[in-house]
């Protein structure tokens, strides 16, 4: 499988390639700084170097995918217009890539909450809506998505057992190397399409909770 994933140098989207690359997938890593392509590198992954933020044009570097995956973020610290821009923008330029070279199959990275933005307190509310307008231009870009809703994003071990449904009705985290791991599977397992899900650290294996979707 030919993966491109957005946020190649971040936390989620590192691991994602490593898996990627590890089992004989062509990994391709979009990075915004030349000096984060060993990184991908080390991890058998290929960068694709460009700054979208700054309005380079992705289209041409998506051809050849067999699916595209959302994992980047304007991250902790960043303001309310930054986040507006990465997660959100940033999703929607994927988006018209993948659709400009005929790419149908999209995995997000999204959040816990961003259903219903207005609950989220005051300093994560600009996040959570950013990720629900992603979500929601993904549900309705008639590309074949799938929504993945991690808890708080840890970076102890993965387990490689987790608890996943539309709604858990409870909080917790997972860790990242989990998330990754879920990516991967929900790649591999065409009934997620058109799904979104929740996601937290819980007892059962990956492969059987992307499954029983």
């Amino acid at each position: 499988m030919n993966v491109f994933v957005a946020g190649g140098h971040g936390k989620i989207g590192l691991r994602l390639l490593r898996l990627a690359a590890r089992r004989g997938d062509q990994a391709r890593g979009l990075i915004r700084k030349p000096e984060q392509a060993p990184d991908l590198e080390a991890v058998g992954a290929e960068p694709v170097v460009a700054d979208w933020e700054a309005g380079d044009d992705i289209t041409p570097l998506v051809a050849g995918a067999d699916a595209v995956v959302f994992a980047a973020g304007a991250g902790p610290g960043s303001g309310p217009e930054r986040k507006r821009k990465v997660d959100f923008g940033g999703a929607v330029k994927l988006i018209e890539a993948a659709k400009a070279n005929g790419v149908s199959r999209y995995v997000i990275v999204s959040s816990m909450g961003a259903d219903d933005p207005a609950s989220a307190p005051e300093q994560m509310r600009p996040y959570q809506e950013a990720k629900a307008a992603a979500d929601a231009a993904l549900h309705d870009s008639g590309l074949d998505f799938t929504i993945v809703r991690p808890g708080m994003l840890t970076d102890d071990p993965g387990t490689g057992l987790l608890e996943a449904a539309p709604s858990l009705g409870r909080r917790g985290s997972i860790p990242r190397d989990d998330v990754a791991a879920v990516l991967l599977a929900v790649l591999d397992e065409p009934s997620t399409i058109g799904k979104r899900f929740e996601l937290l650290s819980g007892d059962v294996p990956i492969a059987e909770a992307i499954r029983s979707l």
